[in-house]
């Protein structure tokens, strides 16, 4: 099964969140061809949560997973811990009022 690179991934991602009209920003760019990714959804009343890809052995696919959900200072430390381990980490944050973050839509696994 062919790959996409993580550049291309989030370049895709970032134009569906723009064709929705949900803001979303790079806040760390990461290894172009195979880094990880995590999607911090801020939903600007203090809360926020961040998702990360794992491997859904039942359905033998990828899945975007819930990481850490809270306040958005707890969550950024979670997000901030995962950083300082892995360097070629990707962080994308949406901005999203009614917490929409496309991840459940095909295509985006």
């Amino acid at each position: 099964m062919t790959r996409l690179t993580t550049e291309f991934w989030v370049q895709a991602y970032l134009q569906r969140l723009n064709l929705a009209n949900i803001p979303a920003f790079v806040t760390q760019k990461g290894d172009l061809t195979a880094g990880a990714v995590i999607v911090k959804l801020n939903t600007l009343d203090g809360d926020a949560q961040a998702f990360e890809r794992s491997f859904d052995l039942e359905k033998g696919q990828r899945a975007w997973i819930g990481m850490a959900v809270g306040c958005e200072a707890e969550v950024d430390m979670s997000i901030q811990r995962q950083k300082s381990f892995d360097p070629d980490l990707w962080v994308i944050e949406v901005e999203d009022k009614q917490g929409r973050h496309l991840l459940d839509e095909p295509g985006l696994a």
